[in-house]
């Protein structure tokens, strides 16, 4: 009869997980077409819910009145400014495709101006690949240009979709991150307690994805901001053409350990200084190296500090793959992987010595307890 319980409970208890797990899926895929409005109001109530508490504490216990606060807070600090920039992107995008178009930036004649800058050794190289024919290139480089604005105008059929996508994602984001960071806490303990770990195991795990979120989040959106910004100062300073684009691109490449920004000032420098553009390509590189780049040297180990620290073929390809999997969300959810695959495993490790060193000592307390009674109790 007990064993026949037994096995129905355990049948039972079995078939509750699968329950668990299938339900848990079915929610997942049903709020995919909004992951990235729930994953940003996750991530906005992790960043400032600790602030959200204190600015309650500080009105007197008024929760509504600080999480509004707050939330009006970040729309105006990076909402707003976002939106801003996006528009002045595609402006400054159009304005650029129209110099190209017009004939103001001849793509040809800078290439020709680059080729004939070249060591002759170097045109000799070029040559045998057949790379000389500028007219051949310019003539490539505007079709392409045309291809990827056609694939644009067939896509303005569903502009207004999805201009209303983009405002319910924003609605959802901002509606989550208001009740997160006005009951955060009390949400985080219910899933804390529902999750099928020991507690320390638990507790260590939460504190660390917390720790590598905002870890994550201030060492590479703050650094990405300032280098961009600096590099599009830097570019618009230097007379260069389409200095918000590339210095988006800076800010954007920032994101890659053992990249950076290098992939878009490096080639401009090189280029200035085939030209003739000595002063200008000199004060780019001054300024690419010793004010560029030091904004990663010494922004991120304070901002992301020692605990969090990975190795940087890790924060590479795990910030490269989170891209291609998830789009422009995954430069926070590929190193948060990765810092959490790590996390875990090294507390297997750390049981697993533990245990070892556990019965290495039950081992040697037994051997001295046999030894004490072989004393005592001499044969």
């Amino acid at each position: 009869m007990r064993a026949s319980r037994k096995r129905t409970f355990e049948f039972e208890d079995g078939g509750f997980i699968t329950l668990v797990v299938l339900i848990t899926v079915g929610f997942a895929y049903l709020l995919a077409p909004y992951f990235g409005a729930v994953l940003w109001g996750v991530i906005a109530a992790i960043m400032f819910q600790p602030m959200t508490a204190r600015l309650a504490r500080m009105l007197g216990g008024r929760a509504n009145l600080a999480t509004s606060i707050v939330l009006l807070g970040l729309v105006a600090v990076f909402v707003v400014p976002t939106i801003l920039l996006g528009i002045s992107l595609v402006n400054e995008a159009t304005n650029l495709y129209g110099q190209i178009s017009s004939g103001q930036i001849d793509i040809g004649k800078m290439i020709h101006d680059l080729h004939a800058a070249l060591p002759e050794s170097v045109q000799r190289f070029i040559a045998q690949y057949g790379l000389t024919d500028f007219g051949r290139l310019r003539s490539e480089f505007g079709s392409s240009i045309s291809s990827s604005l056609q694939s644009i105008a067939g896509r303005l059929l569903t502009v207004g979709q999805g201009a209303l996508s983009f405002v319910a994602g924003l609605g959802v984001m901002l509606y989550l991150s208001y009740f997160l960071l006005r009951d955060g806490e009390r949400y985080g303990n219910l899933v804390r307690d529902a999750l099928p770990l020991h507690d320390d195991t638990r507790d260590s795990l939460i504190q660390h994805f917390l720790l590598v979120v905002r870890a994550t989040m201030r060492g590479t959106v703050v650094v990405a901001v300032v280098q961009g910004l600096l590099g599009g100062v830097i570019f618009s300073l230097l007379g260069i053409e389409g200095a918000l684009i590339w210095g988006v691109m800076m800010g954007f490449f920032s994101l890659l350990p053992a990249v950076g920004t290098g992939i878009v000032w490096v080639p401009t420098a090189i280029y200035l200084f085939a030209t003739g553009e000595l002063g200008k390509a000199a004060i780019l590189v001054f300024c690419g190296v010793f004010i560029i780049g030091m904004v990663d040297n010494v922004l991120r180990p304070i901002l992301v500090g020692r605990d969090t620290r990975m190795p940087d073929f890790v924060v590479l390809i795990a910030t490269l793959a989170g891209l291609e999997l998830f789009g422009l969300n995954g430069f926070v959810i590929g190193p948060v992987i990765a810092a959490l695959f790590m996390a875990v495993w090294t507390q297997q490790r750390d049981r697993k010595l533990a245990a070892s060193r556990a019965a290495s000592e039950a081992a040697n307390e037994a051997r001295r307890t046999a030894e004490a009674n072989a004393e005592a109790h001499p044969s």
